[in-house]
């Protein structure tokens, strides 16, 4: 769990940032977004394949340049 202490004198919109860059960090928000329905393992799998494609081609991309 995501806990962010307000120290004396610090404004609530710092404490809100820091809050939400732990938050991003740990990959909290990603998680609930994936878990909102269900995913069939073999959708999962066709994702995961395409994400792995656009990956590597973006890669090749990069390094003709």
């Amino acid at each position: 769990m995501v806990m962010q202490e307000k120290k004396p004198g610090e404004s609530i919109d710092s404490v809100l940032r820091k809050f939400k860059r732990k938050m991003k960090s740990e990959g909290i928000l990603q998680e609930l977004k994936k878990r909102e329905y269900y995913e069939k393992p073999s959708e999962e799998k066709k994702r995961l394949a395409k994400a792995a494609k656009r990956r590597t081609v973006q890669q090749q991309r990069s390094e003709e340049l």
